[in-house]
């Protein structure tokens, strides 16, 4: 982990490739202190991090991120309010790279959408 205590992995289910990870966030985290003070939002590059420290567990791979694209941030994610986050994605690996399409919800809100390619370190 990346950064530590951040976030904790409550489980993890997967069918195939598609997985389904439920994790909790440290809404005390230092992180939030700084983005914002008094108005807490869950730092985007953040929840980019925790996709592929779950994609590194589910595959037991170290990786490395190559591309990003369609990344979309659909809203803001109060840690005060929102601590419990589902993440889905799936993992396609071709030749050397590992494909993924990653979501991140709570509630019945969608957050973040993401395609990505990493390597293997």
């Amino acid at each position: 982990m990346l950064i530590k205590d951040f976030y904790r992995i409550v489980s993890i289910q997967s069918v195939e490739t598609d997985f389904q990870a439920t994790i909790e966030l440290n809404k005390d985290h230092a992180v939030f202190d700084g983005h914002f003070p008094d108005n807490p939002v869950m730092p985007g590059v953040c929840m980019i991090q925790i996709i592929k420290e779950l994609v590194e567990t589910t595959t037991n791979k170290r990786l490395f991120m190559q591309t990003v694209s369609n990344v979309k941030f659909m809203t803001l994610i109060n840690p005060q309010v929102d601590q419990t986050l589902l993440v889905n994605f799936t993992v396609e690996e071709k030749e050397e790279l590992l494909k993924v399409k990653s979501s991140i919800s709570f509630q019945d809100t969608l957050a973040l959408k993401m395609s990505s390619v990493y390597t293997q370190k």
